[in-house]
């Protein structure tokens, strides 16, 4: 089976480069945190595949969440701590898997790269 990890990052923030890069490694590690060791290590034998993909607001990024729990995908919300350039709390982006990639496809495949 093959496995990777989605990251989708909301487009209506306007983050600047480098915030969005913090964003999305936080994303990134929080999930495989949440993820079973037997999903990590396969994963991680196969080169640990991740792909960031953009949404366009918080409505459209919340939407796939849903999408992740129905699936039942280990998935993580990345809350701003606020220390910089936008207000604390606010939600940047979701990290899905790692998971199977015909699982985490299924639903996002027309998401486009960011």
């Amino acid at each position: 089976m093959a496995y990777k990890q989605l990251i989708l990052i909301r487009q209506d923030l306007k983050l600047p480069k480098g915030k969005a890069c913090s964003q999305v490694a936080h994303a990134a590690v929080e999930a495989v945190l949440k993820s079973k060791p037997s999903i990590i290590d396969s994963w991680r034998d196969q080169g640990m595949k991740k792909i960031v993909v953009k949404v366009t607001n918080l409505r459209e990024l919340l939407k796939y969440r849903d999408l992740a729990k129905k699936e039942k995908l280990v998935y993580c919300i990345i809350k701003d701590a606020g220390r910089t350039t936008i207000k604390a709390g606010t939600i940047t982006c979701i990290g899905i898997g790692p998971d199977s990639e015909e699982k985490i496809s299924k639903f996002t495949k027309e998401l486009k790269l960011l």
